[in-house]
């Protein structure tokens, strides 16, 4: 299921994801050379990440698993139709939440938040302009959604305070720029290898 998904995904938006990519490195490039700011790699390669993940959101919700079902504006209706552990529970209740951990997780460290109401409100925000969108391109609200999505965001929220408090607890010498730049490096080099196996294992 979760295969098939990143397939349809960054099968379909591959050349925006080329276009907005060669736009925003240029751009980013181009202001550094200009205002000879400092270039910190894992920043920017986390900020490239993000911006990669809200390209992948946009399409899923907009594009993906088109619903034929009806609106629903009732809290937990949805929910409690599907059996724990069957394919839809993962699909729809699971799938929602994990779909917004990184949402949780990239403003909490953008910000440098440590309030849960903010990221719990950012989430909210966005959830709701996500499902509002969707009931007027000819889909469907589901508050749902937006609950599970807001529950994402704050596992996204204490991922980020988890791993920031872990930080404290680090030598010096692992608290060093080039020690985050490998990090983040081998992180993305591996999500690129994983989308890419799969992508070609699927084709």
């Amino acid at each position: 299921m979760f295969d098939r998904t990143i397939i349809n995904i960054f099968s379909n938006i591959w050349p925006m994801l080329v276009i907005v990519m060669t736009i925003i490195i240029s751009i980013r490039m181009a202001y550094l050379f200009i205002n000879k700011s400092r270039f910190v790699l894992y920043r920017d390669l986390l900020l490239l990440m993000f911006i990669i993940y809200v390209m992948c959101l946009f399409y899923v919700v907009t594009f993906q698993d088109v619903s034929w079902s009806t609106s629903n504006f009732i809290p937990f209706k949805e929910m409690l139709r599907y059996r724990f552990g069957s394919y839809m529970f993962f699909k729809n209740i699971i799938g929602n939440m994990l779909m917004f951990i990184p949402y949780g997780f990239f403003v909490s460290w953008i910000l440098k938040n440590k309030n849960l109401f903010i990221t719990f409100l950012l989430s909210f925000i966005a959830s709701l302009s996500i499902e509002s969108t969707q009931l007027l391109i000819g889909r469907v609200f589901d508050v749902d959604d937006i609950l599970l999505n807001v529950v994402g965001g704050c596992l996204g929220f204490g991922l980020y305070c988890l791993l920031d408090k872990l930080k404290t607890y680090l030598p010096e010498i692992l608290k060093k720029t080039y020690i985050y730049n490998i990090i983040v490096i081998v992180v993305f080099s591996l999500l690129i290898l994983y989308i890419l196996s799969i992508i070609a294992n699927g084709v």
